[in-house]
């Protein structure tokens, strides 16, 4: 069972390392000025395809409760990071959402009734200043629109995940993910509608490439497996596996731009990881304590 419990937290990593390639795939491959065009055309595909495997439409309090899922985790969520992007230099975006996982951690504590233990406390702002060490700027004129932006999404994420902990357990995690998508992906398409100008470059087969990616798997196949580690973890580990996703942008961008890591890089780094890790090893040490043959977790089972 623990092996299985371990290969859930691998898959469920997954996610946010895909999330952390979103940045460069839409800097590098895709035309800018029009992210919420990007963001509609990264959720909808994705929750078509979804829709279309799961067979399975949502019926009672769910058609409500995947509107407000789809709004807090896509579109508000989307949005704000494609606004704070845009007005906020450097990663600032990315050091503001860095405090998602002690919300997520705080909130499951009053809603799920999961337990506020000190490690996760102390991992939580342990790794919002790890990604303020691998992404702050030197000299920054912060924005407040960017910084109010940065903050509502890092809140609307939390939020959602929460509730999706708190009411998803008995929808497969196939069906849970498409209704989100397909329902954040439809007031994305008409924001960018009712704000966005039209695009006036033509597609090309890279942009073409580019928008396949992001939407199948940086979008469908990520969120599958966020929603389902979501499902059967406490909700405050998926939130600090979460902190992977600055981790990996920095380094890809690194790795493709020839680039050193500064000192200040490496501690942050290794301050992000260590705090994940302290999260996730820390229910290992409450069952070798208790003397269980099967680790649990402290949260309520699905």
């Amino acid at each position: 069972m623990l092996s299985n419990t371990r290969a859930l937290v691998l898959t469920t990593a997954l996610a946010p390392i895909a999330w952390g390639t979103t940045y460069l795939t839409a800097t590098t491959f895709l035309p800018p000025g029009h992210p919420l065009l990007t963001a509609a055309v990264r959720a909808l595909p994705a929750g078509l395809m979804l829709l279309a495997l799961a067979r399975r439409l949502p019926s009672g309090p769910w058609w409500w409760r995947s509107g407000l899922l789809g709004a807090l985790n896509i579109t508000v969520f989307f949005a704000c990071l494609f606004i704070a992007a845009d007005r906020l230099p450097g990663g600032v975006a990315a050091v503001v959402g860095g405090i998602q996982p002690l919300v997520v951690t705080v909130l499951a504590s009053l809603l799920l009734s999961e337990r506020l233990t000190p490690v996760a406390i102390r991992a939580g702002v342990a790794g919002a200043l790890g990604v303020a060490l691998i992404v702050a700027p030197g000299g920054v004129d912060l924005d407040p629109l960017g910084v109010t932006a940065a903050l509502v999404g890092a809140l609307s994420m939390a939020v959602g995940t929460v509730l999706t902990k708190r009411w998803g357990g008995g929808v497969p995690p196939l069906a849970l993910t498409a209704w989100q998508l397909m329902a954040g992906g439809i007031l994305l398409a008409l924001l960018a509608a009712i704000v966005e100008p039209a695009p006036t470059v033509p597609l090309n087969a890279t942009h073409l490439a580019a928008y396949a990616y992001l939407s199948m798997i940086g979008t469908a196949i990520a969120y599958v497996l966020w929603f389902r580690g979501l499902r059967s973890l406490p909700a405050r580990l998926p939130a600090f596996l979460g902190l992977l996703s600055p981790v990996v942008a920095v380094l890809l961008g690194l790795t493709l731009a020839r680039e050193t890591l500064t000192p200040l890089q490496i501690t942050g780094i290794a301050v992000v990881i260590g705090s994940v890790a302290a999260v996730v090893g820390h229910r290992g040490v409450h069952a070798r304590r208790a003397g269980g043959e099967c680790p649990r977790w402290d949260s309520n089972p699905d």
